[in-house]
């Protein structure tokens, strides 16, 4: 029998996230993932080894232990393995969401019921989370646009922290940290309207890389310590101690887990939308796996909770690069990362304002992904608006007023001070009540509802096409 004419060329990949590139530029697109999350990787174990009262020696097993956890979180849940993984360009950090709990834990009980904590907390958020996965249907568009806006918005502020010079630092503030960030922006920009293909996709990247180069001669960039400390080192195994396990705390992480794993569902849902591929709940089930085992079992190393991290989200909306390869990639290269030390330092040199410059494009892009989503909804004779206006609210809240829930129960504090929880709870919650609860539904519920009159199919307008394009194939099975 014969053949079909070999044309030479690679077959495009049925999902958009499997397709595969050449070695060269997955390690460039992966090494621009490891890039625009560092800072944020590295701030939570500084912040909870300092309230734990621990010497700069082990502060340092920390960030080298949650780099090469990340590293292996990453890997699993890009390229899955057995009912682990959710197989989609996601990227895992250590969580900003436990920082405050580990922070309260740690400076009365010490860094080892940290541990403990996370491992019980880890090990329930295995347990349930396929039946946390079926909730994705509670999830329209109406919804994750909400809460994509709400990632993106609630991120730009620890990019204006960064290009203030990152906060604590002596120089938070500094014209010419802001003036750092706006060169690092400018090249982003440039190299985005100038180029194409490869080249512009890098553009995070160059302007990193740049923006650091620029940071050099003006006095902003330090590299003097890289050289200090272990080439090569593997993360020790219980370098504090075994853990221990208390009640409170334990009490207090599992919810935290719960907070993570409705951050993390979301991030998929909104990976999902911005690739073009349908996220079922077996694929957020197995994300969910992913990142629960992967925070289960960091504490083993000195790590904390690895869960989504939204501002990669923010880079594969602005690049376009939707194969879960070059997030892998990523992975490998934090693996590295944190089994060369020296590597590591080197990364972590990069000024905070050139962070600050790249992270105002990169969460910004995400908030734009979001109102994307959202000019996809029906807000003719429905309170679709009502559920958008009351969850961005809810969303700002904790970036408006961080003390606003202070007065609370610690456990309605820990859930409502992450907006981007806030936000999620929120719109589920009001979309089962105006959408799907049938009970005392009216054609025109309220004023809010109002909308103008859309146009037939047969006499579309210049500003409204007679038919409306299809919508993106977000989650499957939504409405």
């Amino acid at each position: 029998m014969g053949h079909g004419k070999d044309t030479g060329e690679t077959p495009a990949p049925a999902r958009p996230e499997d397709e595969r590139l050449p070695f060269g530029q997955l390690l460039a697109y992966g090494t621009q993932h490891v890039l625009t999350m560092y800072g944020g990787l590295i701030a939570p174990p500084l912040i909870v080894g300092g309230a734990a009262g621990l010497k700069p020696a082990d502060i340092a097993l920390l960030v080298t232990a949650g780099i090469f956890v990340s590293g292996l979180a990453t890997l699993l849940q890009a390229l899955g393995l057995g009912p682990f993984g959710a197989r989609l360009p996601i990227v895992q950090g250590i969580s900003f969401a436990a920082v405050s709990t580990m922070v309260a834990i740690a400076s009365h009980d010490g860094v080892r019921s940290v541990f403990g904590a996370i491992m019980v907390a880890g090990v329930i958020g295995v347990v349930v989370s396929s039946f946390f996965a079926h909730l994705v249907r509670l999830f329209p568009p109406v919804v994750t646009g909400s809460i994509i806006s709400v990632i993106g918005i609630s991120l730009l502020p620890v990019a204006f922290d960064w290009a203030l010079g990152g906060r604590g630092t002596s120089g938070y503030g500094d014209p010419g940290n802001i003036a750092l960030a706006g060169v690092t922006l400018l090249v982003i920009l440039v190299i985005s309207r100038l180029f194409q293909g490869f080249v512009s996709r890098l553009s995070i990247l160059i302007g990193i890389v740049a923006g650091t180069l620029v940071a050099v001669p003006w006095g902003k960039a330090d590299f003097s310590g890289i050289g200090e400390g272990k080439v090569v080192s593997l993360p020790p195994v219980f370098a504090f101690g075994t853990p221990v396990f208390h009640a409170g705390a334990i009490v207090a992480m599992t919810i935290v887990v719960l907070v993570i794993m409705t951050e993390t569902m979301a991030d998929i849902v909104a990976i999902g939308e911005i690739v073009g591929t349908p996220v079922d709940h077996r694929r957020v089930a197995g994300g969910l796996r992913a990142d629960m085992l992967s925070s289960t079992v960091a504490p083993v190393v000195g790590a904390f909770p690895a869960s989504a991290f939204a501002q990669n989200v923010g880079l594969v909306a602005i690049t376009g690069i939707k194969s879960r390869f070059a997030v892998a990639a990523g992975g490998g290269v934090l693996v590295v990362l944190g089994l060369v030390p020296l590597f590591g330092r080197v990364v972590a040199a990069i000024p905070a304002p050139v962070l600050g410059g790249a992270g105002l494009v990169l969460f910004g892009s995400v908030a734009a992904s979001g109102i994307r989503t959202l000019s996809r909804v029906e807000y003719g004779d429905n309170l679709n608006i009502v559920i958008v206006a009351v969850s961005l609210g809810m969303g700002m809240v904790p970036i408006a007023r961080p003390e606003f829930w202070d007065g609370f129960p610690d456990g309605v504090a820990v859930i409502l001070d992450s907006g981007i929880s806030a936000a999620a709870i929120t719109a589920v919650l009001l979309n089962l009540f105006f959408n799907q609860w049938s009970a005392y539904k009216k054609d025109k519920p309220s004023v809010f509802a109002a909308a103008p009159e859309r146009a037939t199919p047969a006499s579309g307008t210049p500003d409204r096409p007679a038919v409306e394009p299809p919508p993106s194939p977000g989650i499957a099975g939504a409405s």
